[in-house]
């Protein structure tokens, strides 16, 4: 794990305060996500082992953010998103989504921002990247869209984009 750098008190309080479901089929990489979440700061998580369990914790705890596995047996990271996203059917189409994957294939980034993922990253993925993409969807969010059949979170102004403050850069593709 890489050491992070002392964050804003105002920062630290909304990580400290957040609370993050991480739905991933692999216990391992759920005890991971856990560790890098906690080391960051955040106190409450939630876990589900699987796509339909997320969507159950989802509906009945209302966390403020979903850290979801792109691939998982019945329904998968994209299928979750889908279902989510979907205007009408589902109770809280505009929760961030991350999505944490080892899938970095272009195809499957366009996938995720035609969904409506509010952030990207790829495994094995550092608690330095984890925190930058968790601050940009509490403390930096994105208005949800209707954009055809599911909400997506307006796409990023290319110009307010500067790389070199990025400091989970090397980790993240970046979306929209």
């Amino acid at each position: 794990m890489d050491a992070l750098e002392p964050l804003p008190s105002q920062i630290q309080s909304l990580i400290a305060a957040l609370r993050v479901l991480v739905v991933d089929d692999e216990h391992t990489m759920r005890k991971v996500t856990r560790s890098l979440l906690q080391a960051i700061g955040v106190k409450a998580i939630y876990e589900a082992n699987d796509g339909h369990s997320g969507l159950e914790t989802l509906c009945t705890l209302g966390p403020d953010v979903v850290i979801l596995d792109w691939e998982m047996p019945s329904l998968n990271g994209p299928d979750f998103v889908r279902r989510v996203r979907s205007p009408g059917t589902f109770p809280i189409p505009d929760v961030p989504i991350i999505m944490l994957t080892a899938f970095g294939e272009r195809s499957r980034v366009l996938e995720m921002i035609k969904l409506g993922v509010n952030e990207f990253l790829l495994k094995p993925v550092s608690s330095k990247a984890l925190l930058a993409r968790l601050v940009s969807v509490v403390a930096k969010p994105r208005r949800m869209v209707r954009k055809g059949d599911f909400y997506v979170p307006e796409p990023r102004k290319l110009s307010s984009y500067k790389p070199e403050n990025d400091p989970g850069l090397n980790d993240l593709v970046l979306l929209n």
